[in-house]
């Protein structure tokens, strides 16, 4: 890209994300995005199954990333990257312009009254209350770990890629954050 300074090839991406969060230079991150640029693309293109919409992603999620880097630290910026690529285009599919309604017709319902709700679905209701309560009780670090394990089905590879935590650490979070809960769900009955 003709617009980009004369940077070395030869920095890591360790280096080049160094060099973005101390002088803040974009020289440095679109140096470093222009490698994997192809890798978004094909992230994006798979889940999207359209070049154009691929290519606008590829532009925001740059744009993304000059935030998001900042935030983070990244060990492996590849990984992160894909990560961080996948986790736009599922944000992206599950937007509520993505997704198609239809009109309710009350005239198919049996009544008008709630009959569905049971002692237990209300008992599973008030637990799910408690665990988000609890949920809330947890250090950081754990809740984080937690949330993007549980609820988000991350594997201890992602989240160690999406926090910037190290693999062992995530573990011991997801570990210690679900004993916290039990005790604290526990803590909590009737």
């Amino acid at each position: 890209m003709p617009f980009l300074k004369n940077i070395s090839t030869t920095e890591t991406d360790k280096e080049l994300v160094a060099a973005f969060k101390e002088s803040g230079d974009n020289d440095y991150l679109s140096k470093l995005y222009q490698r994997y640029m192809d890798l978004v693309f094909g992230v994006c293109l798979k889940y999207f199954k359209d070049a154009e919409k691929s290519k606008d992603a590829v532009m925001e999620i740059y744009l993304d990333l000059n935030t998001k880097l900042k935030n983070y630290e990244v060990d492996n910026f590849k990984g992160w990257l894909h990560v961080l690529a996948r986790n736009y285009c599922l944000m992206q599919l599950r937007s509520p312009r993505n997704k198609k309604t239809t009109e309710f017709n009350a005239d198919f319902m049996q009544s008008a009254e709630n009959t569905h709700l049971n002692g237990e679905v209300l008992e599973k209701e008030e637990n799910f209350v408690k665990l988000e309560q609890c949920l809330d009780t947890l250090q950081e670090e754990q809740k984080q770990s937690v949330r993007l394990f549980y609820l988000d089905n991350k594997c201890y590879n992602e989240i160690a890629a999406i926090t910037g935590y190290d693999w062992n650490k995530v573990r011991s979070y997801i570990q210690n954050g679900r004993r916290n809960l039990k005790l604290c769900m526990d803590q909590n009955r009737d």
